[in-house]
């Protein structure tokens, strides 16, 4: 029998065996998600969460109201203290993502090197495992996808961030047999030339990290976030950087965006300083006469591209939607179709010289522009995931995309390796990068 998400979590509040969740990550978002989970929800409980910093650990099972917790060196002594009824705190994610005592893995630490090492051992481990990292999804989420559907298991990003907020709006329109053709963020401000000198005193105010609020504001996080989306619906980005409106009201982009490529390709874009100011929109196309006069009748707007829209978007809370029906129903929220659609390439943030070394994402050097992988690829477009590190060659000017050809790359991760992967398994203009040592 197929129950609700939430009536299967009663059935396991009154049961006795909760969804135990185990957190990556005590940052703002982990300690959002610690707070929130720590009520707790019904159902589930988080049971453990990592932190490289213990004492930054520990503040956020404090905060949380946990008390009592005990430190966990290996997955053996966490599983036993989480089976005696204990909250565990670690310093190595492999104690959790190997933990018997854990169904799910929360990624919330927004690396891409140590991120994708836990997210592969949660696979090994038969974990399912919610991705609030955009940094690493927007790169290389199609081949963690391909990877976690081998290993049978589930792997999301999240409901409550804009591509999950997004989504989720999508699936529900589509249910009601509407043609979605559009779908993205309202922004309040893009400023590509932001950095964290400029965002220090924000970022101090609202006890974040500098370079974290420098990619809120520069674009980056931006068009991580809409890579997610186009990966997960297959629109596209009508341009580099996408068209990026400005609205009064989030449905004035019904008529902004062009037509002729929603109804092509679908569109993943962003409205520009429109009311309600945060949240997600989805545009439908309805050209049947009598079905305008409905929806005009009930204040949808005059057609033939109508706006829908989420005026929210709550990552701490409506996370636990999305570990609810990757549990329940093994149903991600928003994952990739298969291979990328979009991805997200280096651009310039000022002129750069050779010799510099890029200073990735959130930084002083480059700022993250979401184009399409074929258009990346076409100009050998260094992803801004890729490019912490990595050395000029030569000089490029503000504003220009930084190729591969234009540095010097570090010896090459695993993430390198699994982008180069992803790039194999779906070649679309894909490029063979030759081995690296140490960039000079």
């Amino acid at each position: 029998m197929n129950t609700s998400v939430y009536s299967s979590l009663q059935e396991r509040e009154k049961a006795g065996r909760p969804v135990r969740v185990g957190v990556l990550g005590a940052g703002a978002t982990g300690r959002a998600v610690a707070l929130q989970l720590g009520t707790p929800v019904p159902g589930m409980r988080m049971v453990a969460i990592c932190n490289r910093t213990v004492p930054t650990g520990e503040r956020a099972l404090r905060e949380a109201g946990f008390s009592g917790w005990v430190h966990a060196e290996s997955a053996r002594e966490a599983e036993e203290a989480i089976n005696r009824g204990l909250t565990v705190l670690a310093h190595d994610p492999l104690v959790l993502t190997q933990c018997g005592a854990i169904d799910i893995i929360l990624e919330v630490t927004g690396t891409t090197e140590p991120a994708a090492r836990s997210v592969l051992s949660a696979f090994e481990h038969g974990k399912h495992v919610v991705l609030a990292n955009a940094e690493l999804d927007s790169l290389i989420g199609p081949i963690l996808k391909a990877k976690a559907d081998k290993a049978g298991v589930v792997l999301t990003h999240t409901d409550g961030d804009e591509p999950g907020v997004a989504m989720t709006l999508v699936r529900y329109l589509q249910t009601l047999g509407l043609r979605t053709v559009a779908a993205g963020n309202i922004k309040g401000m893009v400023d590509y030339y932001r950095n964290p000198d400029t965002q220090k005193a924000f970022a101090e105010k609202n006890n974040q990290d500098a370079r974290k609020v420098t990619s809120f504001a520069d674009a980056t996080k931006l068009s991580m976030e809409t890579t997610v989306l186009s990966n997960a619906t297959g629109f596209q980005p009508g341009k580099r950087g996408m068209h990026g409106p400005k609205c009064e009201y989030v449905r004035e982009i019904a008529n902004l965006l062009p037509p002729e490529q929603m109804l092509s390709t679908g569109l993943v874009d962003y409205a520009l300083g429109a009311a309600p100011h945060t949240g997600a929109f989805v545009v439908v196309y309805e050209d049947n006469p009598l079905k305008k006069e409905q929806l005009a009748y009930y204040k949808i707007g005059a057609g033939p591209f109508y706006v829908f829209y989420t005026p929210y978007h709550l990552p701490h809370l409506q996370i636990a939607a999305t570990i609810g029906r990757a549990v329940v129903h093994h149903d991600p929220t928003v994952t990739p179709l298969a291979g990328p659609v979009s991805e997200v390439v280096s651009v310039a943030k000022r002129d750069l010289k050779a010799g510099e070394r890029l200073d990735g994402i959130g930084g002083f050097c480059t700022y993250g522009l979401i184009d399409s992988a074929k258009s990346a690829r076409a100009v050998s477009a260094l992803p801004i995931g890729l490019s912490e590190g990595c050395v000029m060659r030569r000089d490029v000017k503000k504003d220009s995309v930084v190729s591969f050809d234009d540095v010097d790359r570090p010896a090459a991760g695993l993430v390198e390796k699994l982008w180069q992967e992803q790039q194999e398994l779906w070649p679309q203009n894909a490029q063979k990068l030759e081995p690296v040592g140490e960039a000079r």
